[in-house]
């Protein structure tokens, strides 16, 4: 297997994704690099140009209890390729941020044809034994359990096999935070001035969360309650289905309107509404699409939910209380914490990027 590149790659720069013998090159039989996956779906993506959205350092794991793990030579990237269809893992819906490690992309320039390229690939397959292919990679997708059940591996369900733990006291991860350009606005120009006060700015989000993750961890040792301190009613109020379809206009209900729809363990019908979806509390927003099957991460089952959720444009997660994860995993809503939306023109508030960390 060919060696890990390590670019050290930063937000915005312009990358191009290696041909599909070239990572192919980089794989073990198993379809991993470092035991993260190269899924089917990427495949597609071979010779694009894409720029990096944030860089990868690490990621939020659900598999078991809640927590921040380190990942390394990663990154995510904007655009097209920017999350998995789930084509070949059967049509599963949670739209995931793909993992890209910088040994599958190599630097690009805006309109230039780089040397590498003219000279054809610097990675020679026929020199490797046992090369992976791309039936390899689809087996790694899907296997069959004992009971005869397909059982689905992806990026999603090996999170704790390609990262490592990683402390909440570990200053260096907020380091790389502010090195990568992941808490950059993208609103400052290439001036001294704009860059200190985008800098200022980065720092100031970073003592936030840090503040906001440092009270949490000490509110779990208390077994408490955390901050932003959200609680079910256990009224469970139940609202008229709203059959909500893509496209439509949707204002999100009020924390409290929430709360009264949500049980002890602050969930509506098993599904949780984290707090990273607070902000979004009374802003409108359109519908994107109706979520009825995913791929359960712990298992690897695909499920059918009963009660179908909605995802809304530009709604993902800015990790705010979760330690500036840059996965940016969209939340799944349930209808009864929105309601629609007249359609006005744009004086309405816009859409903003916002995330959630726990689907179902």
């Amino acid at each position: 297997m060919i060696k890990s590149r390590v670019l050290s790659l930063h937000v915005g720069e312009l990358v191009e994704v290696r041909s599909r013998e070239e990572i192919l090159a980089t794989l073990d039989k198993t379809g991993r690099l470092e035991n993260l996956p190269f899924m089917p779906e990427m495949l597609q993506y071979c010779g694009q140009r894409m720029r990096v959205y944030k860089r990868a350092d690490k990621s939020c794991d659900y598999l078991r209890e809640w927590s921040i793990r380190r990942m390394t030579d990663s990154v995510h990237l904007d655009g097209v390729g920017t999350r998995c269809n789930g084509s070949a893992h059967a049509g599963c819906q949670a739209d995931c941020l793909i993992f890209w490690k910088e040994a599958w992309l190599k630097r690009a320039e805006n309109d230039v044809v780089s040397a590498e390229k003219l000279k054809g690939s610097s990675i020679n397959p026929a020199r490797r034994d046992n090369l992976c292919t791309v039936e390899d990679i689809l087996a790694a997708s899907v296997s069959t359990n004992a009971e005869g059940q397909s059982i689905y591996s992806c990026q999603a369900t090996d999170v704790t096999k390609f990262t490592s733990y990683m402390s909440f006291w570990d200053p260096r991860q907020y380091i790389r935070d502010l090195r990568s350009g992941n808490l950059d606005t993208g609103q400052a120009r290439n001036t001294r001035g704009q860059r200190t006060l985008e800098m200022i700015l980065a720092i100031v989000r970073l003592v936030h969360a840090s503040i906001v993750g440092l009270y949490n961890e000490t509110q779990d040792k208390r077994h408490r309650a955390r901050y932003p301190f959200i609680q079910g009613s256990g009224a469970m109020i139940k609202t008229e289905p709203l059959n909500l379809q893509p496209g439509e206009l949707v204002e999100v209900r009020s924390k409290k309107e929430i709360e009264d729809t949500l049980d002890k363990g602050q969930k509506n019908r098993g599904l949780w509404f984290d707090s990273e979806m607070l902000p979004y509390c009374g802003g409108i927003y359109r519908v994107l699409r109706r979520v009825d099957r995913l791929i359960e991460e712990k298992t690897g089952k695909l499920i059918s939910m009963k009660n179908p959720c909605i995802v809304l444009n530009g709604v993902i997660c800015k990790s705010d209380y979760h330690r500036l994860c840059p996965r940016a995993i969209y939340p799944f809503w349930r209808e009864a914490w929105l309601k629609r939306a007249i359609d006005t023109p744009s004086s309405s508030p816009t859409a903003q990027p916002a995330e959630t960390c726990e689907k179902c």
